[in-house]
């Protein structure tokens, strides 16, 4: 279903330059970390070893030592230390690339919480922002201000096709462009991909894109395509036109000849279940066919975002479409509000228990609490609800997965109400490799790391080898678990042990170090 609210977009980030390995150590004695131990050297090298080393190819594991110079790793293999390195003892832990989070709301806070907690206690050192059809605009001012107050994390981020949309179109955006007004938008889209947007996103369900034909989608991703960009989708159904939708995105990365990712990948309708070998050989013939299509997906049943999104034609008071929607979507009891500002007390209730509240069926009390936000939306000019629905089930998630061309993501923000944002990597790790077995550690270490930055077209990043940025997560694979539940989402996860992002320590036993070395990443030109 849905992904998260597309309101007020901020984005960024894409490779910068390299910095220039710290100069020779000090001789001396080598210093020792333990893992909960404070060390910290402003010259000489770190390396991490006794750990065993998942590189990211999806290679099984290895006992090596990994030594960091700056923010780049300089050698893999058996070399002890040498004398005035840091050292960092993994025993019983893994050592693998910092994790690449594809889908990211995390530009709407990255000022207001630099350290990024949510994602690195999940392991994830890089976020890609501008996501379903929304980002900062311009990007270039959004990039010039995280490079002054760099966050944790490395941040990457897409032009939004809303976001030019409704520059160009303003308030007039429910009908199809003009063609004057498509090549307003494409040249908007150029001065982005020129800052360094690494491709165009979509987010074909919401306003103001769900009014775009898809010719217009596809004039703008040949302009991406133009550029070596890449497309990504919240595709134009996830639901009750979902093949038709994933038929769309196919044909863009056809027509447009670039790059293709559907975002938060789902089956989310009752009568689409249990047809994810259907989908996935559908992307395998497009694959076949020579369309560079993949995917990503966060690991939870139910997904967040508005009201309003369940009803594509916009046909807030039709009660057959409301009927519809509880029945084959998300049952009453299964639509859970975390926001509703026009009656707070609904907050933490679902659609069901509100329905008994005020003495109504649920039929009627979803078209009466879409009419009250809305028009306090009108009102206020900003989203007033949000919603999780649960409408996934456990075997097409489990077989989506394993998809070898389907990398992982939070689709959340960095505190939010979804438990995505604090735990989507980690109930990975635990629940569906350790618990269900749905793939292997290293397979599931090379979608969250090589695979999620070849989608995204990042070159330096993903892979524990010489000449690769510095960029790890050492967690302990027997106890890795998501802890962040819908009533508690914030909860940090256990088994993350310690967090390197360039080089510097960003995360270590459950908190945050203070420590700010991400970097805007720019697409590679």
């Amino acid at each position: 279903m849905p992904g998260v609210r597309r309101h007020h977009f901020i984005r960024g980030l894409l490779f910068t330059a390299l910095l220039v390995p710290a100069g020779p150590s000090p001789p001396g004695s080598p210093a020792h970390a333990s893992i909960g131990e404070e060390t910290s050297r402003a010259t000489g090298a770190s390396v991490i070893i006794n750990g065993i080393v998942l590189d990211g190819t999806g290679s099984a594991g290895r006992k090596a030592n990994v030594r960091i110079a700056g923010d780049l790793i300089v050698e893999v293999g058996g070399t002890p230390p040498a004398a005035g390195d840091e050292v960092v003892d993994a025993a019983g832990l893994t050592l693998a690339p910092g994790f690449i989070d594809t889908h990211s709301h995390g530009d709407d806070q990255i000022f207001d919480i630099p350290d990024a907690t949510g994602a690195t206690s999940q392991g994830i050192t890089t976020i890609v922002v501008g996501q379903d059809g929304g980002s900062s605009y311009p990007l270039e001012r959004f990039f010039r201000r995280l490079e002054r107050r760099p966050p944790a994390v490395n941040v990457a981020s897409y032009a939004g096709h809303g976001t030019l949309r409704e520059r160009v179109m303003g308030d007039d955006f429910r009908r199809h462009a003009t063609p004057d007004e498509i090549d307003e938008m494409k040249r908007l889209l150029g001065k982005e991909m020129r800052a360094g947007a690494i491709g165009l996103s979509s987010g074909l369900e919401y306003d103001p894109g769900i009014y775009s034909a898809p010719e217009e989608v596809v004039e703008l991703a040949k302009t991406a395509a133009s550029f070596a960009g890449r497309y990504i989708s919240h595709i134009r159904s996830e639901d009750r036109s979902f093949w038709k939708a994933i038929d769309e995105i196919i044909d863009i990365g056809r027509q447009a000849k670039l790059p293709v990712q559907v975002s938060h990948t789902k089956l989310a309708m009752r009568n689409l279940w249990g047809q994810a070998s259907r989908l996935i050989a559908r992307l395998d013939k497009a694959r076949v066919s020579g369309v560079n299509i993949t995917g990503d997906m966060y690991p939870y049943l139910y997904w967040e975002s508005t009201l309003t999104v369940l009803f594509p034609e916009r046909d807030f008071e039709n009660r057959d479409v409301a009927a519809l929607v509880l029945k084959e979507i998300a049952a009453p009891d299964g639509l859970l509000m975390t926001q509703f500002d026009p009656e707070p007390s609904y907050v933490g209730k679902t659609v069901a228990e509100i329905a008994r509240l005020r003495g109504g069926d649920p039929t009627t009390t979803l078209i009466d609490m879409i009419r009250m936000s809305e028009a306090m939306r009108l009102e206020t000019g900003h989203s007033v609800e949000s919603v999780i629905g649960t409408s996934m089930q456990e075997p097409d998630v489990e077989h989506l997965l394993a998809w070898p061309w389907m990398n992982f993501c939070t689709d959340g923000y960095l505190e939010g109400p979804h438990p995505r944002g604090f735990g989507s990597f980690p109930r990975v790790l635990g629940h569906y490799v350790r618990e269900r077995r749905v793939m292997k550690l290293a397979e599931a270490v090379r979608k969250a790391s090589a695979l999620a930055a070849a989608n995204m077209g990042f070159a330096d990043r993903g892979l524990i080898k010489p000449g690769m940025r510095a960029d790890l997560v050492l967690f302990d694979p027997g106890s890795v678990k998501d802890r962040a539940t819908p009533a508690d989402p914030h909860a940090v996860s256990a088994g993350i042990r310690r967090v390197w992002v360039n080089g510097v320590v960003v995360y270590r036993d459950g908190k945050s170090t203070g420590e700010r070395p991400g970097r805007v990443l720019r697409r590679a030109s």
